[in-house]
């Protein structure tokens, strides 16, 4: 007989189904079991289109009857973009959910579970919680703290260099790193980056990966931003022109009436710079649920030093790059062993001949 944890693990695995395409939504996975016996099936495949239970719902039909619910993250209840599943859950006579976790979303926030339960449901969550969170860092932190989750991607030489003394720096990691990075693009909401590298490098930044490599219709690209504290943004550069939003903040008040091909916000100065807490605010109130990073070893720095970071990759090659090639991370003033940032390793493997390393700071937890 298949265990209840079984079935949540199965719907974890059709929530991450939607990882490229749900994007300002959650990645949510729903079955639907009766008699032991999986009747319905789904998972929230693309924003502004119906929700795993609703697509479980339509394949179970009348089997929903008294049937029990495994959903990875708590029905809604309340009207957006389509209408409210724990009333769906309701109208199709389930006997009892199962919901990994509570729904961070203040609209919702246990009002879903509480309305299956006034409606005589029983009710059940916390199965495989820690796994269902991880599901989506992105939209729990935006919920509950009002700012995005921010992912800081290097590579490096053996040596903790990221490019030579000339700034070079293409390519340090090898073509299977990159493409792995690729994928991280395409499950941010945003990609962040800073002046210097656009006026350095001239990327793109763009998701690059075809929709038939990522196993959907079509490729969301992610948004673009860049710091440009005093605005030196080039109206021709890349990253403004390719398909998607690129969004240019800066201190500078710009002139409204003159056309760019960005959009440009100004932000509050800190220490000469971009107050960078109220960049993070500002972008979560733009939905922007996971920040992708990928910026020189100032902007890096900046954010590990204002507690910004809650997850660093970090892509290891086989080279050594020499005394006067560049590091990680700008972190002036950590001169005693008590000033070091710690981490905490989640994750080793190798991609390709590189070793890509996933660590969040201590800071983060």
């Amino acid at each position: 007989m298949t265990s209840n944890v079984e079935y949540m693990q199965h719907a974890i695995r059709l929530a991450k189904k939607g990882l490229y395409t749900t994007d300002p939504n959650p990645n949510v996975g729903c079955v639907i079991v009766k008699d032991n016996e999986i009747v319905g099936e789904g998972w929230h495949q693309y924003t502004g289109e119906t929700h795993a239970e609703i697509n479980a719902l339509a394949q179970a039909g009348n089997k929903a009857k008294d049937a029990t619910v495994y959903v990875t993250l708590e029905p809604c209840s309340h009207t957006g973009k389509t209408p409210p599943c724990a009333e769906a859950l309701i109208r199709a006579g389930v006997r009892k959910v199962f919901a990994a976790m509570e729904d961070p979303n203040p609209q919702v926030a246990g009002s879903g579970l509480k309305k299956l339960q006034d409606a005589g449901i029983e009710i059940e969550h916390g199965l495989l919680e820690m796994q269902a969170r991880e599901l989506n860092p992105g939209f729990i932190k935006r919920m509950e703290s009002g700012r995005p989750f921010v992912r800081v991607k290097l590579a490096m030489s053996l040596d903790g260099r990221t490019a030579m003394a000339s700034g070079e720096s293409q390519w340090i990691s090898g073509e299977a790193s990159r493409n792995d990075v690729q994928r991280m693009r395409a499950e941010s909401s945003a990609i962040l980056t800073g002046i210097d590298t656009v006026l350095a490098d001239d990327p793109s930044m763009n998701v690059r990966l075809t929709a038939q490599q990522l196993d959907v219709i079509a490729v969301r690209q992610p948004k673009r931003v860049v710091l440009d504290s005093r605005f030196r943004m080039p109206v021709d550069a890349k990253i403004s022109s390719l398909e998607g939003e690129c969004i240019v903040y800066t201190t500078v008040n710009m002139d409204n009436d003159k056309s760019y091909p960005f959009i440009i916000e100004t932000c509050e100065m800190q220490d000469g710079k971009i107050n960078l807490l109220l960049l993070m605010e500002d972008l979560a109130k733009k939905e922007i649920n996971l920040l992708h990073v990928e910026a020189g070893s100032v902007l890096c720095g900046a954010l590990l030093k204002n507690d910004l970071v809650d997850e660093i990759i970090i892509y290891m090659a086989p080279h050594i790059m020499g005394d006067d090639a560049k590091g990680l991370f700008h972190l002036p003033g950590l001169e005693q062993m008590k000033d070091r940032i710690t981490l905490d390793i989640k994750d080793v493997r190798s991609i390709g001949k590189d070793i890509r390393i996933t660590a969040r700071p201590e800071s983060a937890h």
